[in-house]
Formats: structure tokens, sequence, C-alpha cells
């Protein structure tokens, strides 16, 4: 959330990031909060001073007593009393208005990066860099045109169709759509043999190489309390995506970075702790909604899925050199995989309210003939630790909120399912899995051969 300062110092940015997320229809809470300020800060400079009379008159009070003059002292009395019940009055009329001025700060979404691309949908998302050579099946070349307008990307056409996930899977014998769908329904499957074993290695090899960066390996709660929810995101635009437990006040995590946010919560960070870096392993649990029609076949959009998320608490002044780190890191972990990207640059009116600015890495998909997101990095400034009140102490020894920023590390079934396109083997009919998993995987893993079924 945005603090009253942004409002009694910034309102004009306020606004004209209002309008650059076309968020107008919020311009007037703005207003809104400035009259509530300026009424709220009235109050209190009459609170103040009725408190100082207060003070006052209690001295005296006691002086008069000592000097035997009892009249007087309980004529002062009188005027204690009434001012002890304006005080109870305005005090309880100060912490509406606090309260109210706080509920409508959380409205408001984050400030804009200047690079951020200004437009209304994903459509103005804009591709910024692309890596790798992608085999290109030689029918999907206007389509891959089309996914690198103004680039000029080193590319293999082949002649052969690649096939898809879907059908890879079943080829490969690795996942069961099928047979979750009668355990738990759609958007669920159950990975099977050499998938389990590149899962849990995906697991391993990406901690093991966060650590190696200075990250800390956590394995977070699989559920958290509203209060965390709230702080980490817009809680009324995501509820529909969590799955909330029955008559508790906990929610399945979508995301480790929500619960890593909780970790800190109501904290200081004393000098010289920053920065804190975790690498989060979790299931994350989503209901998908909004998706009704999109990849309903495979696993490439389901409800469960098992991920590492980068998260880090950074100075202020430090924040945009740590947004460029977690990317890096979550390219060089493709690039390892030999899987092909690309980095798009996340348009104002697609990023959401908690985000100043996101990028999404999208592997290259043979089998799709499309890039598809693998990995989101966005840096949330002090958005997300004034609502979970974590903040470090400064050299003067006051305190100030913390920046916050997270980035997917890899999000197994997706990064699998690249894996599975990229490495296909047609003229063996096997997939090779890169080098760099083999110490982690069962030698009779290294490579997965299509099953070949009885006529």
């Amino acid at each position: 959330m945005l603090g009253i300062e942004d409002i009694r110092q910034r309102k004009e940015a306020v606004i004209e990031t209002l309008k650059k997320r076309y968020l107008e229809e919020l311009i007037p809470v703005v207003e809104e909060i400035e009259k509530l300020d300026t009424e709220w800060r009235q109050l209190l400079k009459e609170l103040n001073g009725l408190r100082a009379e207060r003070n006052k008159i209690s001295k005296e009070i006691g002086k008069l007593f000592k000097e035997g003059k009892r009249d007087a002292a309980e004529e002062l009395k009188k005027r204690a009393k009434e001012l002890d019940e304006r005080i109870e009055e305005l005090e309880k009329r100060e912490a509406e208005l606090k309260k109210t001025i706080e509920e409508k700060l959380r409205l408001l979404p984050n400030f804009l990066h200047p690079a951020v691309v200004i437009g209304p949908d994903d459509s103005y998302n804009k591709p910024i860099k692309f890596w790798g050579k992608p085999r290109v099946w030689k029918k999907y070349i206007d389509q891959f045109k089309e996914e690198t307008d103004g680039f000029d990307v080193e590319h293999e056409v082949i002649d052969w169709q690649p096939p898809h996930h879907y059908d890879l899977i079943e080829m490969l014998d690795v996942a069961d759509t099928e047979r979750a769908g009668k355990t738990s329904g759609s958007r669920f499957y159950y990975e099977k043999k050499a998938l389990v074993f590149l899962d849990l290695a995906l697991a391993r090899w990406g901690l093991e190489e966060l650590m190696k960066k200075g990250f800390e390996p956590i394995i977070p709660p699989y559920m958290m309390r509203r209060r965390v929810e709230e702080a980490a995101t817009y809680f009324t635009d995501f509820e529909d995506v969590i799955y909330k437990i029955e008559g508790e006040d906990l929610y399945l995590i979508p995301t480790a970075e929500h619960a890593i946010l909780g970790y800190h919560m109501d904290e200081i960070f004393e000098i010289g702790e920053l920065p804190k870096r975790y690498a989060g392993w979790s299931p994350c649990f989503r209901k998908e909604a909004g998706s009704h029609g999109k990849d309903t076949k495979g696993i490439f959009r389901v409800h469960q899925f098992h991920k590492i998320e980068q998260f880090s608490y950074v100075y202020p002044e430090d924040s945009w050199r740590e947004f460029e780190f977690l990317q890096s890191n979550a390219e060089e972990l493709l690039q390892k995989l030999e899987i092909p990207y690309r980095v798009v640059e996340i348009s104002s009116g697609d990023l959401g309210m908690v985000a100043a600015r996101k990028h999404d890495i999208e592997a290259w998909y043979p089998g799709q003939g499309r890039y598809r997101e693998v990995v989101s990095c966005s840096n949330c400034l002090a958005w997300q630790a004034r609502r979970a009140n974590i903040r470090y102490r400064r050299k003067d020894g006051k305190t100030d909120y913390v920046h916050t920023l997270n980035s997917t590390a890899l999000a197994s079934q997706r990064v699998m399912l690249a894996i599975l396109e990229n490495h296909y083997d047609p003229e063996n009919e096997v997939v090779r899995i890169p080098k760099v998993l083999h110490p982690y995987l069962p030698k009779e893993y290294r490579e997965i051969p299509v099953v070949k079924k009885a006529k």
C-alpha cells in the first residue's frame, strides 16, 4: 500500500499512476483520502491542545489542594471532566479517521517504474530480450515471426512436427490426467516414473544453485492466515484464485512468496541485516479462476504444482539492482537447462496492483510454436512491507519500510514441459534430459524413451 505521506507530498504522481494503470475510477479515493487526512490533522491538533490543557489543569488542581484552596480546586475539576469527555470523543473520531484512511490507502496500487510500457492490457506487453536458438516447425514460421516481431532471432527450421506436451506425456507415460480426473477433477494430474524424479531433480538443483548466490533455502507452511495474504496481494482481485480452508482463518498458499513475506511480518531488520534472500520451495495451489477453456488438455495450467521462488528484503536504494539480480538468476537457470526464452516487459494495464515493474520470462515450446510464461519477476517497492509492517533500522536510529521483491526461479511443471518439448529427439524417440540435472537423477531417467504400446 501507499503511505499517507505519498498523498500529502506526491498527490499528482499518485493520480498520474492511476491514469497510467487505467484506474481513473480510483482518483476520487485519492481526493477523499486527502480530505480525511486534513480533517485528521486538524482534529489531532485540537486533541493535542486539549491534552496539554488537561495536563496543565491537573497540575494546578494538585497545587490548589496543597494550598488548601479546595473550592478553586473543585471548580477546576469540573473543567478537567469536561476536557476528559471532549478528549474521549475526539480520540474516538481520530481512531475512526485513521482506520478509514488506512482502508482507503489499501485500495491504491503501487507506483510505476518509468520503463513500464503504458497500455491497457496484455496486448501491450513488449518483448525486450531473446535467448537461445529455438526449433521452429516450418508451419509455425509465420507465428514465430509474430512472436519475435522486431528482433532477429536465430532459429532452426524443422520439417517434422514437434509433439505438444500433452502428447509427449502420454508417449513417454510420465503423467496421467484421466485417472487424476476420477480422484480430483479437472486440472489435476499424477506424475509418474521419470517425471517424478525430474520434478525432484529440478527442486534440488535449483535450490543448490540459488544457495551459491546467497539465498537461504526454506519450505514454508502450506497454509497461511488472511492477514498475510492481504499483505502480499490486492486481496479483492486475488480471492477467486486461492483456496479457503472451511471454518478456519487459513488459505492454501498460491506461491511460497506470500508465506515468506509473512515470515518477517511485524519485524524490524537491524543495521547490516539486509539484503535478506530466501529460496522457497513449495507446492502451490490455485483455482485458475478465469481460465475456463484455456489449456484444458495436458498439464500446463493446473490447480497444484511445485515451484521455487526467490524472495528478497532489501534497502530501498538497492531494490532495482536486486530486480536485475533476481531476473538474471532465473535466466541463468533456463540457460543451463538449454531452454530458449524471451523476456517481456509487462504493460501498466496488465501489471496488477502490487508490482511497480514486472518482467515475465517466457520459454519457447516447439510443440505449441509459442513462448509461454515460466517466470514472473516483480519489484513491489514498499507496498507489501507497509501492509505487513516490515521495517529496517536506519543509521539515525529511525525506522523505514524495506522493499520486497520476488521472482520465480523454477515453476516445475512448466519447466518440465519445456524440457520435454525442447529436448525431444524424434529420430531416436527419446527426450534427453539436460546434463546439469544428471547428478540428481537415476541413470535410467537421464533419457526418457517413448513407450511402445502393444497393438
